[in-house]
């Protein structure tokens, strides 16, 4: 009997199903009443809720949370990181990047229509209606980019999804941790306490996360943007930090101190999807001379 290697699997239809259930899990704030303080019986309802989130999955999303938690270990992490972070696939300019991000089409998703840079823009656009600097207005754009490793064989699981730390015991804030009971490293001493191989106050920079887009496309530019911009880039799918509150024995005062941008950025990043398409055409030449004050020329890949 032959069968599916966890590489081929693709269980997702779309990228968008997991960003989708994001939002399901955590509602804009802004759009939800706002409730009394969850105290006695409005807790428990509050954690009962929670759970409904992940009971309602949809098949395919609960299939990719599955594959993501068994094969994200740390050495899978490490060994990416060695694999991509030498940058040396193609060059390209930001634009040019963007465009060829529009090869990871999808013609099953049948809720949307619109392209790669056009999800881009959306992003870029809101945080440009807000009147926020240009440099968030650049990683906005910036933020999803490094999901073209994706079209480099890369499968779901290790391009998407909510990034937490390996080499460290699991929060149990984070989706579906009962499919972490398939990942080695949860037998493994070394990585089963709450600091695991780690030192307290170590700093983010120190540990690694699970492998995704969010790495990546900080190291692609992490010689270009300030620190706030990085922070929103390379943590933006760390949702048991900067929404959970979790794994905070390994803040330093820097990550601290950016925390408050990541969560500046977060709904930027899963309350503008519209069906109403941004005009790529007409707002090419913005966005042509903000790449070209912060990303000239080609970037590394």
């Amino acid at each position: 009997m032959s069968t599916i290697s966890p590489v081929d699997k693709q269980p997702l239809s779309s990228l968008d199903e997991w960003e989708d259930f994001l939002v399901e899990r955590y509602p804009d704030p802004n759009t939800v009443p706002t409730a009394k303080p969850a105290v006695g019986p409005a807790l428990e309802k509050k954690k009962e809720a929670f759970r409904n989130y992940e009971a309602d999955a949809r098949p395919t999303v609960r299939e990719f949370y599955r594959l993501n938690h068994q094969y994200q270990t740390h050495a899978f992490s490490l060994a990416k990181r060695k694999e991509f972070l030498g940058l040396n696939r193609m060059q390209m300019g930001v634009w040019e990047a963007a465009e060829y991000l529009n090869n990871l089409v999808d013609d099953s998703d049948p809720d949307t229509s619109m392209s790669q840079l056009e999800h881009l823009l959306q992003t870029a656009e809101q945080i440009r209606k807000d009147g926020q600097p240009r440099w968030m207005i650049m990683t906005g754009f910036m933020h999803d980019l490094g999901k073209i490793l994706c079209l480099w064989g890369e499968p779901q699981w290790a391009v998407v999804g909510d990034t937490f730390p390996t080499g460290c015991a699991y929060s149990d804030k984070i989706v579906l941790p009962k499919f972490f009971d398939a990942n080695l490293d949860s037998q493994d001493p070394r990585f089963r306490t709450r600091n695991g191989i780690y030192e307290e106050g170590c700093g983010l920079d120190k540990v690694a996360l699970s492998w995704g887009h969010d790495e990546y496309i900080y190291h692609v530019c992490k010689d270009r943007l300030p620190d706030s911009a990085l922070y929103m880039l390379r943590y933006h799918s760390f949702y048991p930090w900067h929404r959970e509150g979790e794994y905070s024995q390994f803040l330093d005062a820097k990550d601290r101190e950016n925390l408050k941008w990541v969560n500046t950025f977060n709904p930027y990043d899963l309350y503008t999807k519209s069906h109403e398409k941004p005009d790529a055409a007409k707002l090419r030449p913005f966005y042509e001379d903000l790449i070209a004050e912060f990303f000239p020329g080609k970037l590394r890949w």
